[in-house]
């Protein structure tokens, strides 16, 4: 049997087989609640292993997109359950990806359009949120100037995600996955050329550098379960106005080894090498990530390892076979292609997803497309 279509026990949850659909921003809820139509787009999907969630804004004060169905309010939640019983209902298994973008936002997100809050108040120079302009148009804006938070609101901050990850269960998810990667809110404080903190979260240390994501996952986890919790993380990436920086294998492997220790469900890695927004001459090498991996199994070998970017059932397999990873991840073929896991076992070809209607609102480029239908010729 071909190992990507088998079985997959996912800390006591059984996914039908190893692939996995990408968390992909589609900004379909006009009053940030999934609807009926977010829930169909996912259940077309639903063949995938597992699901994991576009993101959602754990606080308004988190979010950095219009139109991204939230988890903190009971109407979000309600919106969640339609998604997760239609998911269900055919087999699916779904996580949501909880997320706090931080100086990643425009005012005009915020609430009263107050400055995003983050761990620096330097601003993310090149980075966009999804939000009006002067005009009132909404668009693709710059990033905000943020507020640096102050040492006794992150408790606040951690607070809000596990109240998310209460609301995710009250809403059907199957688990949560932190959105710690792409220069949100966990990267600002990982980071060291972007924290620039003088308190105890300062990332002059390791262990202050550590100590946000590890307060979120210690809290989340006591209140939902820690074989509920994964994490995505972006080693090596400069997506969101993130800076390289020298001791990034060690950061991560001391961040892998404390969160194995605790027993999180997985780890999710999105290689940013062939992304088409990474700033050019600062692409991570797909070498430099497989080599944190196979550390990362030798430090943490009971989390699962999630791999995502660029993939291809070729690669797939190869990574799957060799012990580099658990499950693969696809993106954008999923948008294009509801019935991606029948065409990848069948070997069938894939649609090609049209980019210009990802943000767009509405059911084109988004219920559409069509499953495939083999012809007496093929």
């Amino acid at each position: 049997m071909n190992e990507l279509f088998s079985p997959f026990d996912l800390s006591g949850l059984t996914l039908a087989n190893r692939i996995f659909m990408a968390p992909l921003t589609r900004s379909r809820a006009p009053e940030d609640i999934p609807t009926e139509q977010v829930a169909l787009y996912y259940t077309q999907r639903a063949s995938a292993g597992l699901i994991v969630s576009e993101g959602s804004p754990i606080s308004r004060e988190g979010q950095g997109y219009f139109y991204n169905p939230g988890i903190f309010t009971p109407r979000q939640i309600e919106g969640w359950r339609l998604v997760t019983d239609s998911v269900h209902a055919v087999g699916g298994r779904m996580f949501i990806q909880l997320w706090h973008v931080g100086r990643i936002s425009h005012t005009s997100n915020q609430p009263d359009h107050a400055p995003p809050v983050s761990s620096t108040n330097r601003v993310a120079e090149g980075a966009m949120a999804f939000g009006r302009d002067d005009e009132g148009n909404v668009g693709f804006v710059p990033s905000s100037k943020p507020r640096a938070l102050a040492t006794d609101e992150i408790a606040r901050v951690v607070g809000d995600f596990v109240q998310a990850a209460r609301n995710a269960m009250a809403a059907g998810f199957d688990g949560v996955e932190l959105h710690a990667a792409n220069g949100y809110l966990f990267d600002q404080f990982l980071n060291p050329h972007i924290n620039d903190r003088t308190d105890r979260y300062s990332a002059a240390t390791m262990e202050g550098r550590l100590r946000f994501t590890l307060e979120v996952v210690d809290a989340v986890g006591a209140a939902i379960g820690i074989h509920r919790v994964g994490i995505r993380l972006t080693p090596y990436g400069v997506i969101g106005a993130v800076p390289m920086f020298d001791d990034t294998e060690t950061t991560y492997v001391a961040l892998g080894k404390a969160l194995g220790e605790r027993g999180v469900a997985y780890f999710h890695v999105m290689d940013q090498t062939g992304f088409f927004n990474t700033p050019a001459g600062q692409k991570p090498t797909s070498d430099l990530i497989k080599e944190l991996l196979i550390r990362w199994r030798s430090v943490a070998p009971r989390v699962a390892i999630l791999l995502d970017g660029g993939m291809t059932k070729a690669r797939a397999e190869e990574l799957i076979t060799n012990g580099v990873i658990d499950l693969a991840g696809f993106g954008q073929p999923f948008i294009a292609n509801p019935d991606l896991v029948a065409r990848l076992r069948n070997d069938w070809p894939l649609n090609a997803a049209d980019r210009d209607t990802y943000y767009t609102g509405g059911s084109k480029g988004y219920v559409d497309y069509r499953p495939y239908v083999a012809t007496e010729d093929a």
